[in-house]
């Protein structure tokens, strides 16, 4: 009887500690899997800033998609296009304020939510933009909105099948009154 018992303890520990791997496991690999797609929307940012149209292209799947002020670009190849395009009317602008240095715009990202389903993924955040386009090229608030973006992992990476962007300074892209944080 006693070994039976002994048996009975050591059986439900070891179901006991392989649970709380498993959980652990669990736990480990959404924190990985969201620190990964943060760094993907941080990438994307400094992308934009620096108006990178390759850097910013490869945070997309070959096929995703960018919906946003200009439209909706599907593909990378269209996605790149569209930066190139951004890169361009920076210089247009530049060229308009000789000997100044050129403007530039800062976004910042917050209160990002995920949600993650094995290799798929959907995310919620917040965005703030800073342009200094003025004589002394001061800071001020350019525009604000918030990300829906779904995601996916191809070969251990993060990327974008889709980003939508709200932005609240346009009629078109402002946000409905339904929360989009679940």
């Amino acid at each position: 009887m006693r070994k039976a018992k002994i048996s009975l303890l050591g059986g439900l520990l070891t179901v006991a500690l392989t649970t709380l791997a498993s959980a652990g496991a669990h736990a480990d690999s959404y924190a990985e899997d969201r620190a990964q797609i943060q760094e993907l929307q941080g990438r994307y940012l400094f992308a934009m800033d620096w108006r990178d149209p390759d850097a910013y292209a490869s945070t997309f799947t070959e096929d995703g998609v960018l919906d946003w002020a200009r439209g909706v670009e599907k593909g990378r190849a269209a996605i790149r296009a569209a930066v190139i395009g951004m890169r361009e009317s920076d210089a247009k602008d530049a060229a308009k304020t000789p000997g100044k240095r050129p403007a530039k715009r800062r976004h910042n990202i917050t209160n990002t939510i995920v949600k993650i389903d094995g290799n798929k993924a959907v995310s919620r955040s917040y965005w703030t933009a800073y342009y200094n386009n003025n004589d002394k090229r001061t800071p001020q608030l350019d525009g604000y909105g918030h990300y829906e973006d779904e995601l996916v992992k191809q070969n251990g990476k993060w990327l974008f099948t889709k980003r939508k962007i709200f932005n609240e300074a346009m009629d078109s892209r402002a946000a409905t009154e339904q929360s989009p944080g679940w």
